[in-house]
């Protein structure tokens, strides 16, 4: 068996540039790798570090990407272009691992420039994301086409939870052998319970209010728009704090505003923040929140609610994708029923999935005693289950039986 002595990983996030779950993967992923064997990350950016095992090199955007071309297609593009200045740069791994459809192209051309397997995890999946057409226009054809093409051809393809292995093998012609399932993970000693409140009081949070907080993007994928509909139905005692920014689409963000608009003027203590918060201040609004609330209508793990739980605050989520393989009902949190219009991510009844999700707050929110069960029993079982170590061995093992 060769011995392997070096892994590559492409990805399109990496800090200082994360907006997402998949950013936060890759970030503690090649951190624990690093551990245990030589890394070089490519990502999309100016990112210039060694330190230690662990060295990042960022590719930036072709200068005339934007030039003469539809701007909702420059993603899909810009992602191909990426790609290839990844791949066709001199490497020395014995293995390449992507992430996301953004890189995945630039495994497959590493894999025939320099014949060596590539792996792919599985954050989300195109056909899953039909809004995106909102986005990319016909940029995602492209975009579902680089992900087939490259999910097809590849050495294996890891899934971060049951339900999206289940997805792949639906959507896509690949062996069931060669689909893995390793879950996402988290820093133990990072996202633990805070005490201070200053990030609360710097953002006009009451720290002596209860809260029901969500922490995401505004995107469809992320069900937002629905909790913001829920509002009038949240007990009035409850504050509701929406860290949410980065919107997907201008269209997306004028519904965001009005809908946040229209709201506040029936309520007070519905608070909107729209940057993006450094993550201790995230782990202190974690930490002081009543309720943590996922609505996401399209979740293939959902790492947001393994830090919620880490920082023993109850969850209340939908019952979706990987969601279901994290929050465990009755013991971590709630799940709230979700029924989709059939071939597509729409509610057949959004006014009562909103609705529901506001009982289900309003339930743990207003019963002491099941919060903080909720909470104790959601930090035991991330440290029972979701450590990146464990993560990190796992995917070096499945690393390792590709060099038979």
């Amino acid at each position: 068996m060769k011995e392997l002595k070096k892994v590559a990983i492409f990805s399109k996030e990496y800090p200082p540039y994360i907006y997402g779950g998949a950013g936060v993967h890759v970030e503690y992923l090649s951190r624990e790798l690093a551990r245990l064997v030589p890394v070089e990350v490519r990502c999309f950016g100016d990112q210039n570090i060694t330190d230690g095992n662990l060295a990042v090199r960022g590719y930036g955007m072709w200068d005339d990407i934007k030039r003469n071309t539809d701007p909702r297609y420059v993603g899909a593009v810009d992602a191909f272009v990426r790609s290839l200045m990844m791949a066709k740069d001199n490497l020395d791994a014995d293995i390449v691992h992507c992430h996301t459809w953004y890189a995945d192209m630039g495994g497959l051309l590493a894999g025939k420039l320099w014949n060596v397997p590539y792996v792919l995890s599985i954050h989300s999946l195109e056909p899953l994301r039909p809004w995106k057409v909102e986005q990319l226009g016909n940029g995602y054809h492209l975009s579902t086409w680089m992900e087939k093409t490259a999910i097809e051809q590849a050495a294996a393809v890891i899934a971060v939870s049951k339900e999206t292995r289940a997805d792949v093998l639906r959507f896509f012609d690949i062996a069931p052998e060669r689909v893995h399932v390793i879950y996402n993970g988290i820093d133990l000693d990072q996202y633990r319970k805070a005490m201070a409140t200053d990030v609360l009081q710097r953002y006009g949070v009451d720290p002596d209010r209860p809260f029901v907080l969500f922490v995401g993007r505004i995107a469809r994928q992320k069900g937002i728009i629905h909790l913001v509909n829920a509002i009038p139905h949240i007990d009035p005692a409850l504050q509701v704090v929406l860290c949410a920014g980065a919107p997907d689409t201008p269209e997306i963000a004028q519904e965001m505003n009005e809908g946040v608009a229209a709201v506040s003027q029936v309520r007070e203590g519905v608070i909107w923040i729209q940057e993006m918060l450094a993550r201790e201040d995230v782990i202190q609004m974690y930490s002081h929140a009543t309720v943590f609330c996922c609505p996401s209508v399209y979740e293939p793990f959902g790492i947001i609610n393994l830090e919620a739980m880490a920082c023993e605050t109850a969850v209340v989520a939908s019952a979706v994708g990987g969601i279901k393989e994290v929050v465990v009902p009755g013991e971590t949190g709630v799940l709230v029923d979700l029924r989709l219009k059939e071939g597509t991510f729409d509610p057949e009844d959004p006014a009562k999935f909103s609705a529901d999700l506001a009982a289900a707050i309003n339930d743990v929110a207003l019963d002491t005693k099941r919060r903080e069960r909720y909470g104790k029993n959601g930090r035991r079982r991330v440290e029972e289950h979701f450590s990146w170590r464990a993560v990190a061995q796992q995917t070096l093992e499945l690393y390792q039986s590709l060099l038979k």
